[in-house]
């Protein structure tokens, strides 16, 4: 039986980096080689210009425009010039070669379905979940918002090309309970099945945020994070119109690494930044978790996104052995340990982490997702099979179709 085949490619590099096709060449119908992959988290990566398609048309003439450098292009906004920031555009490119800020000609071409499809069949991809794109960093209220919508609206068709191998996931922001309900019944209208928000409730305009990233405009800074600092609380009855919105439909919630924003392009920085913006991703979760939003919504999904998910069943025994200590005198009455929830409530996904398949099966860490980031500068593409190879040596095959293909087709309802 398939469940008692483990996978055993071989790890040296040569092996880590075999095409799909010759994965296929040399593997058995029941190999890594020929299970699907559907991808949590890939991102969009819209062409610039699609501002002034999809925003109304009285506000068109405020979009961005990339104007020509010498060593770099350059992003003209609201009165302002920046350098075009490359950095979440690397596919392809060798590790070497990383660069921060670019020309538009080099960025790799994936603005269009036909491109992102075809760069999907060369990964051997069959579904990618699609993220990133909205909304503009920009200090116009009206303009912010109407981002949002332009965003989603911009995302629908591009996934009409081919619903059943690009799936979207709506923006929302989190200033105003009520605008956030109109605008996720918005996007459900849409199409869209699930939504991404800030980590934390937002200022009241938006904007303000205790997140703050040079390189990340604080209006967009706070669409991934919200404000760390709030007084307000997912877990507080203000934001159950939401919630039971969400639930009613059937929608799931993602949260894309907005615990912590990583200082992209300052060297110095990123890369221990980028390693705290996994793990602060615990926050939001603990938050809602003692709290006791699933109490009140035990059927609702959330997903962490791109968060990593080794640290998960660590985070879960911590939360588990401190609750049973401290729940007394901190008021602390959820009705199950933490781990009921981080088992029902709970998923994560990753890019490349042994550890968290190692921990499969412990609480908290059973709901992990792969992904390959594409076209981030952390993607694993061209080479996603490989990735996978490393990580699931030795993986029975049911669990791996399930890590990699099966758990996000069910979190996502992809059909």
């Amino acid at each position: 039986m398939c469940a008692s085949r483990p996978v055993t490619e071989n790890l040296d590099t040569k092996e880590f980096i075999m095409s799909v096709t010759e994965l296929e060449k040399h593997s058995p119908a029941d190999s890594l080689a020929n299970i699907r992959l559907t991808d949590a988290d890939a991102h969009i990566d819209p062409p610039h210009h699609f501002w002034k398609e999809y925003l109304p048309a009285h506000l068109r003439d405020l979009a961005p425009v990339i104007e020509e450098g010498e060593e770099h292009d350059w992003v003209v906004f609201e009165g302002k010039r920046r350098p075009l920031f490359i950095l979440n555009n690397q596919a392809g490119r060798s590790d070497r070669n990383y660069k921060a800020k670019g020309k538009l000609a080099e960025l790799h071409q994936t603005s269009t379905p036909a491109q992102r499809l075809a760069d999907m069949d060369r990964d051997g991809v069959t579904t990618a979940i699609l993220f990133g794109g909205g909304p503009l960093g920009t200090s116009n209220s009206e303009l912010y918002i109407e981002s949002f919508r332009a965003y989603n609206r911009f995302l629908a068709d591009f996934c009409a090309a081919d619903p059943k191998r690009l799936v979207g996931v709506a923006y929302l922001p989190m200033r105003d309970v009520n605008e956030t309900v109109s605008l996720l019944r918005e996007a459900i209208a849409l199409g869209h099945r699930s939504v991404n928000m800030p980590a934390f409730p937002q200022a009241a305009d938006g904007i303000s945020t205790s997140a703050k990233a040079g390189n990340i405009q604080m209006a967009a800074g706070a669409a991934l994070a919200g404000d760390p600092s709030s007084t307000d609380f997912y877990w507080q009855p203000v934001f159950e119109p939401l919630w039971r919105e969400i639930v009613d439909n059937d929608i799931a919630v993602t949260f894309h690494l907005g615990g912590r924003l990583p200082r992209f392009g300052e060297p110095q920085h990123f890369l221990p930044d980028l390693l705290m913006s996994k793990l602060a991703m615990a926050e939001p979760v603990a938050m809602a978790i003692f709290g006791g939003l699933f109490d009140r919504f035990p059927t609702m999904r959330w997903g962490i996104i791109e968060s990593g998910v080794g640290w998960m069943s660590w985070a879960t025994d911590y939360m588990d052995k401190t609750w049973e200590k401290q729940r007394f005198w901190s008021g602390c009455d959820i009705k199950n340990p933490p781990s009921h929830y981080m088992d029902a409530n709970i998923w994560g996904s990753f890019i490349h982490d042994r550890t968290g398949v190692l921990n499969r099966n412990l609480p908290g860490g059973r709901n992990i997702m792969w992904s390959s980031d594409y076209p981030h500068s952390e993607t694993c593409w061209p080479n996603s099979r490989g990735s996978i190879a490393h990580d699931m040596q030795d993986i029975p095959l049911d669990d791996v179709r399930q890590i990699v293909d099966l758990r996000a087709r069910s979190f996502f309802r992809v059909d």
